[in-house]
């Protein structure tokens, strides 16, 4: 979960992933892997047709028939020798039929059994299909038995992009760079290895060598549109490193050029409200904040933006909003701090847990009053987690196996179609419950920073209450301060050539549309 402090900043951040390969190409409907068939060592005759039979098929393209015919091979005793060349085929079979998961199973049935020749061609082809599903266990499985050298070259690209991304993810930023940067310009992987590549460098605090990445991917896509994913991902990410970098005036540059009508506008609008506050542009924040705390974003868990703003009132001495702004925080989320608590007191099991973000994703497509037990902004704000989200993708790839297998009933009644079954919602219900455990440890965590932002609020009134003792004594002394406007001394001009609409009038702000508040409160410090 991303945690601002209220005084520090930290300096690193979770970059979305968002340079998505293209779908996979539909396999062709026909076989094109080894010619194989039944050896020699079968002396059973009928046995030995009925591999014949099977590979035949396999070899014909009739891999629903072929799947049935070797499943229930590979379980004869007698066929103890054949069994990693028939589980191996078997495989691909399912491959064929788009049943990702249940052929991985078959995989790692024969690289378990070792000393076979197909170990090799098990572990390429297990890399294919964990890659295909987002299975962060298979996939990690799959890397401990590659070896590189007797990887297909033209599947390297993958291998060296997931063994980065596990690299990145156990923070060994300068191997993970490594890896990133051997996928070549030609793979589908190339934008998103270069990409991770880049925010592995800025973990590893190499700040130069990220932005020099950044601006490169920016450069690529100087013609895509401006609400391109990849586009604005690099975009955020560069004004992440010049961030970093403490180069606050650049960062408020680069953060600006993220389009209002992208997804991750909202992001770039509250990270650079700190780079604001860093280079003392309190009006510039307080404008931003007016459009982080409408009622258009009243979804998003944002709990340390309103500490922020009163920080700011602190500054600029602003001590009625500054009261407002507090007991703002503690009406919204006084409130959500219980709820999180009630439930991980009220639930233990984590299918449970999983529910609660399954309703929250129910509504998030249908629109539609279903009834949560949270808060509809902490469920979402969980749901986008990318831990979280990686499981749900998965879990949705294995529904849509399951779809497949409940669309043909005929396969679905056979041996093979009800081990295919058992496979998928024993992996489904496994997959649930790590959602749901994940989902636990990021309430735990929601808890822990609620608590920790509500102690800084006590601190921030307690400045407030000094502030206001400060104020009062110069009141007293006849110090007070004339009510002067921030933008006294600019006129209607400078508005009208800017691109705003102007309307004189007594009040804190004024605006046109969301993201283009401009504050004009008055300044009441000394």
């Amino acid at each position: 979960m991303r945690k601002f402090l209220i005084l520090l900043f930290i300096s690193t951040f979770t970059v979305p992933t968002s340079f998505a390969a293209p779908a996979r190409k539909a396999a062709p409907r026909s076989y094109k892997g080894p010619v194989v068939s039944a050896p020699s060592t079968v002396k059973n005759s009928p046995l030995k047709q009925q591999m014949n039979q099977a590979l035949a098929l396999a070899r014909s393209g009739q891999y629903e028939q072929a799947s049935n015919s070797l499943f229930q091979l590979a379980r004869r005793a007698e066929l103890q020798a054949e069994r990693p060349q028939l589980k191996y085929v078997l495989g691909l079979m399912l491959m064929e039929m788009k049943l990702n998961q249940v052929a991985a199973f078959q995989f790692v049935d024969v690289i378990r059994m070792g000393n076979n020749k197909y170990v090799k061609q098990a572990i390429e082809k297990l890399s294919i299909v964990a890659d295909s599903l987002g299975d962060d266990t298979l996939l990690n499985y799959a890397v401990s038995k590659v070896d590189l050298n007797d990887f297909p070259e033209d599947k390297r690209d993958m291998l060296y992009f997931r063994i980065g991304e596990i690299k990145l993810k156990a923070r060994e930023f300068p191997k993970a760079a490594e890896l990133f940067s051997k996928v070549s310009a030609r793979s589908r992987y190339y934008n998103q290895a270069l990409f991770n590549r880049g925010l592995a460098e800025l973990e590893g605090n190499q700040l130069d060598i990220a932005s020099q990445i950044f601006q490169s991917l920016l450069a690529a896509r100087d013609s895509a549109p401006v609400t391109d994913t990849n586009r604005v991902s690099a975009q955020i990410a560069l004004a992440r490193t010049l961030y970093q970098k403490q180069d606050w005036e650049g960062a408020i540059e680069a953060y600006s050029q993220i389009p209002r009508d992208h997804f991750l506008w909202h992001d770039s609008l509250f990270e650079s409200s700190w780079a604001m506050l860093r280079a003392a542009r309190f009006r510039s924040v307080l404008s931003n904040f007016h459009s982080l705390h409408s009622s258009y974003y009243e979804d998003f868990y944002i709990p340390e933006s309103l500490l922020l703003r009163s920080i700011v009132y602190l500054y600029i001495c602003k001590y009625d909003e500054m009261e407002k702004v507090l007991s703002l925080f503690e009406s919204t989320y006084g409130p959500i701090r219980a709820r999180i608590g009630d439930f991980i007191r009220a639930n233990s099991d984590a299918m449970e847990y999983f529910s609660e973000i399954e309703r929250g994703q129910q509504i998030k497509k249908s629109n539609k009053a279903l009834s949560l037990r949270l808060p509809y902004n902490v469920v979402k704000s969980i749901s986008e987690e990318g831990n979280v989200k990686r499981s749900l993708f998965y879990i949705k790839r294995l529904n849509d196996e399951k779809a497949r297998i409940d669309l043909n009933p005929g396969y679905r009644s056979t041996p093979a179609g009800q081990y295919a079954l058992k496979v998928i919602n024993n992996r489904s219900r496994n997959a649930k419950l790590a959602v749901g455990d994940m989902t636990k440890a990021h309430l735990l965590n929601m808890r822990v920073e609620l608590r920790d932002l509500y102690e800084q609020a006590g601190f921030i009134r307690y400045e407030m209450i000094n502030g206001k003792k400060e104020n009062l004594k110069m009141k007293l002394a006849g110090k007070d301060l004339t009510a002067a406007q921030i933008d006294d001394k600019i006129d209607r001009t400078f508005y009208v050539q800017n691109g705003y609409e102007y309307y004189p009038f007594q009040g804190e702000y004024w605006l046109d549309e969301i993201g283009n508040y401009h504050y004009l409160g008055k300044q009441s410090c000394e």
